[in-house]
């Protein structure tokens, strides 16, 4: 129970997006070494991506299998294969497990993240859930697709957003480019590479600060699918 009138606040729920060949145990380990004073605030489900790892993992030796992808890619990163039906699997996880307020994702994950929310906004994706209202992004991108990103960042995306950018990740000048299509985003600095990092005390006021922020914008009640 909450002193809020004897009723505890609903947390914000987040749907978990783990990267390229790795999975949803792994993501959690890697969130896991966040503090008590975060986790507790938020309601995290983390989901396997649809397909079995087509290649050799990167974790391959700091974690254990299995490995899953979300969806494969050409070596410009410009094609994919498996995308749409990628988002069926979102959608249908989330229609079995939801509702969710947000999505929370590393790598291919925070990729996918990222561009959801102007997919679903386009009527191309989630139609048949809430709208997504928050992000959390680690060491994100857009997505390189022509026609995907014409639809995915044509508008600012309207989530409020948090996003970690890592001094050494060589993504991160792509993550810079990201912050561009999302109106007032946070952004957590960390001195790490392509990794979930852990929050040092800058790093943790921000994301508390966000969370507070978030909190005060959560619907009393779980959304209904319209």
């Amino acid at each position: 129970m909450g002193s809020d009138g004897g009723v505890a606040m609903r947390k914000p729920r987040f749907l978990c997006l783990h990267g390229f060949r790795t999975s949803a145990d792994i993501l959690q380990k890697q969130v896991g070494k966040w503090p008590e004073s975060v986790l507790g605030q938020i309601d995290l489900v983390f989901a396997d991506a649809p397909f079995p790892s087509h290649g050799k993992s990167d974790v391959e030796g700091i974690f254990d299998p299995p490995y899953y992808e979300w969806f494969q890619f050409n070596k410009e990163f410009t094609e994919y294969t498996n995308f749409d039906e990628c988002l069926a699997y979102i959608e249908d996880y989330m229609i079995k497990h939801g509702p969710f307020d947000g999505l929370l994702g590393f790598s291919q994950g925070a990729i996918l993240s990222a561009a959801l929310p102007g997919l679903q906004a386009k009527g191309l994706a989630l139609t048949k859930v809430p709208k997504i209202k928050f992000l959390i992004i680690i060491g994100g991108a857009k997505l390189k697709s022509p026609s995907l990103a014409e639809k995915a960042y044509s508008s600012t995306i309207q989530c409020q957003s948090i996003h970690f950018l890592g001094e050494t990740d060589f993504l991160r000048q792509y993550g810079i480019e990201l912050l561009e299509s999302f109106v007032d985003p946070l952004v957590i600095h960390h001195p790490k590479g392509h990794t979930v990092p852990r929050l040092d005390e800058k790093s943790l006021q921000i994301m508390l600060g966000f969370l507070e922020r978030i909190q005060k914008m959560l619907p009393e009640k779980e959304e209904e699918v319209c």
